[in-house]
């Protein structure tokens, strides 16, 4: 077996010209999130989320963004699951995006916030009848008995959807981003980053050392 210290890439298909990137994030990574989806990456919109639980240990886990707008990232969720409590305890959180079939990978951090109750009603509504079963019977991250038949209670709640109505305790966050980080691999481990950070109303872009 091969020993992973001697596992080595030499990122070859990309660079960034710094002089011509957005001034504003937001539109940056919107062309970047465009450019993996028209790439056909694997689980283009998928982000490691990191938050904080109440010891202030570090809890990540994958998510999927599901919005991109002026304000920010939105992505949904369970309430009542550890990310919902951990964002309820400490609402700062870290967002990681990687497309390795692009060797670029995007860092955000921001105020996760929750949405109103009638964007919450437009995206669950949308989604398939299963899913939005699903959401209704998972009481996502507890404990539950091995035997507990889940798709059963979901088949069931398919088979009469006047009964399916959206809990309250799920529904979407808003994350109003305050740094971006993009970061395009480079032959030699000579990487391109370059930073956003927000001072005020203003974005101030800077590029940083491999």
């Amino acid at each position: 077996m091969k020993s992973i210290s001697e596992i080595r890439k030499d990122y070859q298909k990309g660079s960034l010209n710094f002089q011509e990137t957005p001034e504003f994030p937001i539109d940056f990574f919107k062309q970047w999130l465009n450019a993996a989806i028209e790439s056909k990456v694997e689980e283009p919109t998928a982000f490691t989320l990191s938050t904080t639980d109440d010891h202030g240990d570090p809890v990540s886990r994958v998510v999927l963004l599901k919005e991109v707008n002026e304000n920010g990232l939105i992505f949904f969720t369970n309430y009542q699951s550890q990310k919902g409590k951990n964002i309820e305890t400490n609402h700062n959180v870290y967002l990681n995006f990687f497309w390795p079939e692009l060797e670029r990978q995007v860092r955000v951090k921001g105020i996760a916030q929750k949405l109103e109750s009638e964007k919450n009603d437009e995206y669950f509504y949308s989604r398939p009848i299963s899913s939005q079963a699903s959401a209704i019977i998972s009481n996502q991250s507890q404990t539950i008995d091995e035997s507990e038949e889940l798709q059963l209670a979901v088949d069931k709640l398919v088979s009469d959807p006047e009964k399916i109505k959206r809990p309250d305790n799920w529904g979407g966050y808003l994350i109003t981003p305050n740094y971006f980080e993009f970061w395009q691999g480079r032959p030699s481990r000579i990487h391109d980053r370059l930073a956003f950070n927000k001072l005020g109303t203003r974005w101030k872009k800077s590029r940083l050392s491999p």
